[in-house]
């Protein structure tokens, strides 16, 4: 992976950890749903609080770098890559919203993070 490559898998990556932080932070905003019983207002509600918006823009903008880099790298080297939004997901829950990282969860962080320097890895 050349250093452009790099740069829009990165791109990639943090639109969407971005994006995940936002729905998270909009969904606190929303608060808990009885999904049986969702109507158009409270679907009208999600539409309406500016971070669920943010996320969904950011999500878009990960998409789009990830079309690009598809562009440039193989599937099986791109999809592998992008799952490091995994590893940053579970970072921001630590940091920003204290949420615990048990030892098991810990340990799937390091195959995850192992897996993608394997895939990336030229000889």
């Amino acid at each position: 992976m050349n250093s452009q490559e790099f740069l829009l898998m990165l791109m990639s990556v943090s639109a969407s950890v971005g994006g995940q932080l936002f729905l998270k932070l909009g969904a606190l905003k929303l608060g808990k749903l009885n999904i049986v019983s969702t109507s158009f207002s409270s679907i009208l509600n999600i539409v309406t609080i500016p971070e669920l918006i943010i996320g969904l823009f950011c999500y878009g903008l990960g998409a789009i770098a990830y079309i690009l880099l598809l562009t440039k790298v193989n599937l099986s080297i791109a999809g592998p890559s992008v799952s490091l939004v995994y590893v940053f997901s579970v970072l921001l829950g630590y940091f920003i919203f204290r949420e615990p990282i048990p030892l098991t969860r810990l340990a799937g962080l390091s195959f995850i993070i192992t897996g993608v320097i394997l895939v990336v890895w030229k000889k």
